[in-house]
């Protein structure tokens, strides 16, 4: 399998990248695209303002511009995003998120008829050691600065870069023209406990909760998009197959933020 990926500069392209190398996926046999382009935006470590760069015409614009970049490929791997499988006995997203569900659906569905055979893996939150936006997190954890939560009782399912590469690798060798697969850990967690989590290790025991009554002057740190996605209970990670000899190599948050500290040497 020759397997390449799109969107360099991104992180988890950064991680598709190194796994790719490390499996020597690049020599001979199906040419396979790995379309990382909108996952910048998922994660919800940038407090919701990374969607302003990726409103809806752009997610549409970047998906048609990676099929423009694929006509010389077999296969294409679609990342998309696990949250837009909320059934809706869920809960129904907030207009702001559910504007970009719909344009993210209909990516999903330009590449799914596109004349290149492809398949869709709709990813978790992303984090990893390659995100920027979770070390700032370790900084203002060490200042002492408090954080929009989220409801303690609302799950989301969350996957680390290493996992997510793997994932998309693992389809791109399947290669199952037509489907949507899913990836993400296997313990879905509130985005206050995640987090709360990460705190703790960044030496912070003690963090700290932006008061729900403050929501209204807390507009231009937090954007209304973070809001609704932590108020939006996580996908069920098996309600779609995932990709063909794919387990998470960190299963739950605990162990993959552990990694993300160890991995920063701090």
């Amino acid at each position: 399998m020759n397997a390449t990926v799109n969107a360099p500069r991104t992180e988890l392209a950064t991680a598709v990248t190194r796994l790719i190398e490390r499996s020597r996926a690049t020599r001979g046999g199906p040419r396979v695209l790995i379309n990382v382009a909108l996952q910048p935006p998922n994660t919800l470590l940038h407090d919701g303002h990374r969607w302003r760069q990726y409103q809806p015409r752009r997610l549409l614009a970047d998906t048609r511009a990676a099929l423009r970049d694929a006509r010389g490929a077999d296969f294409v791997v679609h990342a998309s995003y696990l949250f837009l499988g909320v059934p809706a006995s869920e809960g129904v997203p907030g207009l702001r998120l559910r504007i970009v569900a719909d344009a993210a659906l209909e990516a999903e569905d330009i590449v799914l008829r596109g004349r290149v055979p492809s398949c869709v893996v709709r990813l978790g939150y992303l984090y990893g050691p390659e995100s920027r936006d979770l070390r700032l997190y370790r900084r203002a954890f060490r200042l002492g600065r408090p954080y929009w939560a989220g409801p303690p009782s609302v799950l989301q399912h969350h996957v680390h870069t290493h996992d997510a590469a793997a994932a998309l690798l693992a389809a791109a060798r399947q290669r199952p023209a037509g489907k949507t697969l899913g990836a993400a850990d296997d313990l879905p967690v509130s985005f206050a406990t995640f987090m709360d989590q990460f705190a703790r290790l960044a030496g912070n025991p003690l963090p700290l909760h932006i008061p729900g009554l403050l929501r209204p002057l807390t507009r231009v740190l937090i954007a209304e998009e973070h809001v609704q996605m932590v108020d939006l209970q996580s996908a069920d990670a098996n309600d779609r197959p995932r990709p063909r000899g794919f387990a998470p190599a960190y299963a739950d948050y605990e162990t993959g933020l552990r990694q993300v500290i160890d991995a920063w040497g701090a």
